[in-house]
């Protein structure tokens, strides 16, 4: 199936937001870029539409939204499994990493 219900919020952005639950296999089409799903994506939830390298920010609506823990493949669902917020957790003390 092809979905063009997300959101791509500017053109700095490596996720979407899907607006529709997304199955696997599904082509996600974001503009000029199409990108088939090899995760489940709930509704409302990120999934990449280009390679993000662990340690780089992720961006949506043109903000950097954290780090990517790991690599991430377009096509995957990023959230907590893969994503690192780069904002106050208050968590952790001050100098932990994990």
């Amino acid at each position: 199936m092809i979905v063009s219900n997300v959101i791509h919020g500017s053109p700095i952005d490596n996720v979407v937001t899907c607006c529709c639950p997304i199955s696997t296999g599904d082509c996600v089409s974001a503009g000029t870029v199409s990108v088939e799903a090899v995760d489940n994506i709930p509704i409302y939830h990120k999934m990449a539409i280009s390679p993000i390298s662990a340690g780089t920010p992720v961006f949506k609506y043109g903000q950097p939204i954290g780090i990517a823990s790991v690599d991430i493949l377009p096509g995957q669902h990023v959230h907590i499994q893969n994503l690192e917020s780069d904002r106050g957790r208050g968590d952790r003390k001050k100098g932990d990493s994990k």
